[in-house]
């Protein structure tokens, strides 16, 4: 939600992106709820007393308010809801949270909508953060349910082709969705799964935000949904996402 309040506006917002600018400055990406990505000038906060060196980091979520210049946006304040610690002082989680960070500056623009990102995105770092989740199994939740939000959720309740609900253990690329296993033999883009890599996916498309996470599959089937949820992200986005070393 945004606020305007005296010329200035109150928004909460997540750093994805950080430059340094001049001696004591920052340019900001920030990703908000109500005005998408925008970037923001943070005057001073390199300085080591200044009250935004902390608001200003990576991956800092917080309650900011703008001002709103002629090609950018002003950080006047910020009070910080949570830094993502363990994000910090974990190379591996960092690792994939930069990743994801990467992936979600891609998807967003200015001036959009993008609350539903943001709360996958927050949920998702709070996930890697806080909890012991095999980090290939919370990435590849994270990719199904942005191809959701994005517009492109998979046909998921029956066979894409012949409409039976049986049999539903091929993933289709070229055809975004479950087949059977007829209408599989015909269709060189699938991916056979199992039966419960097929129910992790219709969950994740469908589960509440809040509850996206609270499920556990076996280590051979997170393969299965890593690869499928993968092979998806990088051919509706057109682009080959890799998880990368930080160094």
């Amino acid at each position: 939600m945004v606020k305007k309040v005296m010329g200035t506006f109150k928004t909460n917002g997540i750093v994805i992106l950080e430059s340094n600018m001049g001696d004591y400055d920052k340019m900001l990406t920030m990703l908000t709820p109500g005005l998408g990505k925008i970037a923001c000038a943070a005057k001073g906060a390199r300085r080591t007393k200044s009250a935004l060196l902390s608001g200003s980091q990576f991956l800092c979520f917080g309650e900011y308010m703008l001002y709103q210049g002629a090609s950018t946006y002003h950080v006047n304040s910020c009070e910080t809801i949570e830094m993502f610690y363990n994000l910090r002082t974990d190379l591996d989680k960092l690792k994939y949270a930069s990743h994801i960070t990467k992936i979600v500056y891609d998807v967003t623009n200015e001036n959009e909508n993008s609350y539903k990102i943001l709360q996958l995105f927050l949920n998702t770092l709070y996930t890697l953060s806080e909890t012991d989740k095999n980090m290939d199994f919370v990435l590849a939740i994270f990719k199904m349910r942005l191809m959701c939000i994005l517009g492109f959720t998979p046909h998921i309740s029956d066979c894409k082709e012949c409409h039976t609900k049986e049999d539903l253990l091929y993933f289709s690329f070229k055809d975004s969705g479950f087949k059977c296993g007829i209408c599989a033999k015909f269709d060189k883009g699938v991916m056979q799964i199992s039966g419960a890599t097929k129910d992790a996916i219709q969950y994740i498309a469908l589960a509440p935000a809040k509850k996206l996470f609270s499920f556990n599959i076996s280590e051979t089937c997170i393969k299965e949904l890593e690869l499928v949820s993968k092979i998806y992200l990088n051919q509706k986005l057109e682009k080959d996402y890799k998880l990368e070393e930080l160094f």
